[in-house]
């Protein structure tokens, strides 16, 4: 009997279809590009009517957060790749590195803005551009923290022992995702190094 139930895991593993599931993700991946992107085309339009950009100097610790970012990347990268040589307890830890990065990175973000509040780059003011800065590194903070709902769900499966296919979807959508918003935050501070 336990044999047989076995066979039957097998069976549904073996049923078991992630593309339509990895097409919602892509889906997501594409649609927040569109609206950075249109939020992005509404500065510069603003700027260009205004003739000028935020006026600010950036803080430093955006700098710092990017390369939290990049770092976390290349752990789930990394995760991913141990999953792959069936090293579960190097994906493991590598998937709380990346997580606890991706924690910090939040920190990070939410240091920059009192920074920039302290410096009087309110929020609500007379200039849109600032605004924007607020708008986009919130809005990415909100990608960020389901981007750690993915992680957080490969690394259950790590623990609760999910069948080999069940694992590498779950890996596959963080990867997917995570990598995105990593590659959206450095185009956003770049967008807004390039536009002060």
């Amino acid at each position: 009997m336990v044999q047989t139930l076995k066979e039957e895991g097998l069976k549904m593993d073996v049923a078991f279809n992630a593309k339509p599931k990895k097409f919602v993700v892509w889906l997501f991946v594409v649609s927040s590009t569109i609206m950075f992107g249109g939020l992005t085309s509404y500065y510069i339009v603003f700027a260009a009517s205004k003739g000028k950009g935020h006026g600010l100097v950036l803080p430093d610790v955006f700098m710092y957060s990017t390369a939290i970012l990049v770092a976390s990347s290349i752990c789930l990268f990394l995760a991913a790749k141990a999953l792959k040589n069936a090293n579960i307890g190097a994906q493991k830890l590598l998937l709380w590195c990346t997580l606890a990065l991706g924690v910090v990175f939040g920190y990070l973000q939410v240091d920059a803005w009192s920074t920039l509040f302290q410096t009087g780059a309110a929020f609500v003011n007379n200039n849109a551009a600032i605004s924007m800065i607020y708008v986009v590194s919130g809005l990415h903070l909100v990608h960020i923290f389901a981007g750690l709902c993915f992680i957080l769900s490969s690394l259950i499966g790590a623990y609760t022992g999910l069948s080999l296919e069940k694992s590498k979807f779950r890996m596959d959508v963080a990867s997917i995702f995570w990598h995105f918003i990593d590659i959206l935050w450095i185009y956003l501070y770049v967008f807004l190094l390039l536009n002060s």
